[in-house]
């Protein structure tokens, strides 16, 4: 099989070469850029809490915003790149995404707080389903497993973000910082989107044959194994958006870190999440989708046990590093499956699922810290990352087409 993929590839045009060459190129940008704006807003949650005076709860209910305003616009974002393609739709909600960033160190409430995070999810959720699809087309025509490397691109883009706002988080206030944010996200956006509008989207060069094609979401098996594969993407974006929104409030408050080292827990996550997506595609290659399901849904469970309940800063660091080398691969192929089985629309499927995720993290681990503890709460990411895996091996069949 992977001689017949390589045959296939060879036989591109060089011209449609060229293009396919740059648009990998390009949307990793935008994956990155992704990543860097909103890990560097992650980073300054804890500044904006105490700009709102809003405690552990309230703060839960307003982060629900990101992930409400992202769910809401997904599935309005899929029937938008049907119908003027994928790529100008991941350009206007790059431009959105940078001017959002900046709306949150402007308020003084935790409503207020929410209501602007409604905006600036929309237009993360936008952009994920945008460029998730021209990612899944670019998937099927070259025939290879490389969706994690744009992930990884997401991942890195979380870690220079989150690292940069380790470093200015003594000198400069959130307002400068994320509005230092927005400035970078346009101007990236502008020279990427000009690229990016130029290439038009790819199409598989050959059909594939009527025992693999994926049905086109008119099917009545796609919609269950999209949704199935949705639910693996909500599993898995619980624990992202877990430890993007409170692993820097576990370590400064339950193990007396500094805000500066706080803020570096999520940049080992992201780290390893960028590792782990970074090999994933020979990983999918040598051990097939199930596998590596499998195998990381229970890393993940593992590591997050360990992040959570470790009672040294060390052990904890240690312990967000395994998570998301066990996570790193499952959005991704979630997405990819989804995606291949339905289109745009599969990917707004799975990505409102996913995203699901996130807007039940925030609120059930809010209530859940005052409740119990933020460690305990925690603990909820590793029993649902568990539960991914159980899910993967039970779509095996599906998961290998």
């Amino acid at each position: 099989m992977p001689e017949i993929n390589k045959a296939r590839q060879h036989n591109v045009v060089p011209g449609v070469r060229t293009d396919l060459t740059r648009l990998r190129a390009v949307l990793t940008v935008f994956f990155a850029l992704d990543g860097f704006v909103f890990a560097g807003w992650v980073v300054r949650i804890p500044a904006i809490k105490e700009q709102t005076g809003a405690s552990a709860s309230a703060l839960g209910l307003a982060l629900l915003g990101v992930s409400a305003g992202a769910v809401v616009t997904m599935t309005l974002t899929g029937r938008l790149c049907r119908r003027f393609g994928s790529h100008p739709v991941t350009v206007v909600c790059g431009v959105l995404l940078s001017l959002g960033v900046a709306l949150p160190p402007l308020t003084h409430s935790a409503l207020a707080l929410g209501a602007v995070l409604l905006v600036f999810g929309s237009a993360y959720g936008g952009i994920n389903v945008a460029f998730n699809s021209a990612a899944v087309d670019l998937v099927r025509t070259l025939r290879r497993p490389i969706m994690p490397s744009f992930h990884a691109a997401f991942s890195l883009g979380g870690m220079v973000g989150a690292g940069l706002g380790a470093l200015v988080a003594g000198a400069l206030s959130p307002t400068e910082h994320l509005l230092g944010l927005t400035a970078i996200g346009l101007l990236v956006t502008f020279f990427a989107g000009r690229v990016l509008l130029r290439i038009p989207p790819p199409a598989p060069p050959e059909p594939a044959p009527p025992s693999t094609s994926a049905p086109t979401g008119q099917g009545t098996t796609a919609r269950p194994l999209v949704i199935t594969f949705g639910l693996i993407a909500l599993c898995t974006a619980y624990g992202e958006g877990a430890l993007a929104d409170w692993s820097a409030l576990h370590l400064e408050h339950d193990l007396n870190a500094s805000a500066g080292v706080a803020a570096v827990g999520y940049s080992c996550f992201a780290l390893a999440m960028t590792i782990g997506r970074l090999t994933g595609t020979r990983l999918l290659e040598r051990l097939g989708r199930t596998r590596t399901l499998v195998a990381g849904g229970a890393t993940a469970a593992l590591g997050m046990l360990l992040g959570a309940l470790a009672p040294a800063l060390w052990l904890a660091l240690a312990g967000f590093v395994i998570t998301g080398l066990g996570l790193a691969n499952l959005f991704p192929v979630a997405v990819e499956r989804a995606g291949t089985l339905a289109g745009p629309e599969g990917v707004a499927i799975a990505s409102t699922l996913g995203y699901g995720g996130m807007l039940l993290g925030p609120p059930a681990i809010g209530f859940m810290a005052d409740w119990f503890s933020l460690p305990a709460a925690l603990t909820s990411v590793a029993v649902l990352a568990a539960t991914a895996a159980a899910i993967g091996f039970m779509t095996r069949r599906a998961a290998e087409r």
